[in-house]
Order: structure tokens, then sequence, then C-alpha cells
């Protein structure tokens, strides 16, 4: 028989994978707290006993889709690691982020709503809690193998970051995303490129 807290975790959990889902395909504000707790078979007061309202659901939402984004561009960089140079692995990261950013859950949670929803602060806070990480350690590698410049790596990374955020824009608020997605990626390989020695 499951504990209190397994209980509550999976029945926090549930309302997130129905959250995201509904946020994913409708978007924040076509999505009431009654629509999540109906589809999830739950009750209003579950909801509220987890989260303190729409928003902080949402704010949970989008944290665990900046988590399982970073981790799959980890799984594909780590799975590279070892017929890759360091520079293949970033390029492989910055495929894989633009990649994703024509995902449902992606492109409506973490790209057109989250600024909006959790304010420009909150959301860039959350992005660079788990993709800073990533690109501080693909360019510190990539330096330490003498594939890039040596040069101080958190500015850099900080720039790099915003250069992909913008990108990523660009594709969320492209008439033909596809073709944004395109475009976008020769300049970001233009913007690495130009960190070789």
């Amino acid at each position: 028989m499951a504990t209190r807290e397994e209980r509550a975790e999976a029945t926090r959990a549930q309302l997130l994978d129905v959250a995201a889902e509904l946020f994913a395909s409708r978007g924040y504000a076509a999505v009431g707290t009654e629509d999540v707790v109906r589809q999830a078979g739950l009750t209003r007061g579950a909801l509220y006993h987890h989260f303190a309202d729409k928003r902080e659901l949402f704010a949970a939402v989008h944290e665990r889709v900046e988590q399982e984004l970073v981790a799959t561009i980890g799984e594909r960089m780590a799975a590279a690691r070892d017929t890759a140079t360091p520079v293949q692995l970033l390029i492989i990261g910055m495929r894989s982020f633009l990649d994703a950013c024509a995902h449902p859950a992606v492109l409506r949670i973490s790209l057109l709503d989250g600024p909006t929803v959790l304010g420009w602060a909150r959301w860039r806070e959350v992005g660079e809690r788990y993709g800073l990480g990533l690109v501080i350690a693909g360019l510190e590698f990539a330096m330490q193998a003498g594939e890039l410049r040596r040069q101080d790596v958190r500015p850099l990374a900080h720039l790099l970051l915003a250069a992909l955020s913008e990108a990523a824009q660009l594709i969320a608020h492209a008439e033909h995303p596809e073709q944004a997605r395109a475009e976008v990626e020769p300049a970001m390989l233009a913007l690495l490129n130009g960190l070789r020695p």
C-alpha cells in the first residue's frame, strides 16, 4: 500500500502531466483549473493542496519542461562523446535545442507563454538554471581541447545562451517555424565558429 507521501507525489505528477498536455495544446489562457482537475479525475482541493493557483501550476509545468529538455540535450551530447570533437558536441547540443523548439510543449509552454505568464525575469532565471550549466560545460570542454579560444567562460556562456534563446523566439513566433529553424542554424554556427582559435 502506498504511503501518504507517495500518494501525494502521484497526485502532483498526475496534475503536472494533465496540465502540461492542456497548456501545450491550448495555451495558458485557454486552460482553466477546472479543465485540469476534470481531465485528471481529481478535485480542486487536490490541485490547491499542491499549487497556490494556475500560475504556480504553470510554473511547475514549465520547470519540468526545461528539466526534460536539458536532460534530452545532455543525453544526445553524451551519446556522441566518444566519436565527436568538443565543438561537434556543442553543435549537437545547439541543434538538439533548435529542433526542440518545434515540440508543442517547448513551443507553447517555454517559448510563447512562459515569458508572459512567469514574467521575463523568472522565465529567464529558469532557463539559465537548466541551460547555463550545460553551455558552460560544453564551452569549457572545447576550450580545454584547444578547439575554442580560451576566455572567461561564464560571460561567454551567458551570451551564447542568449543567442540560443533569441533563435528560439524567432522560431516560435515565425509564420513558418521550420523555415525559421533552417535560417537560424547557420547564424548560430557562424557565432560558434567565430570562437575558434
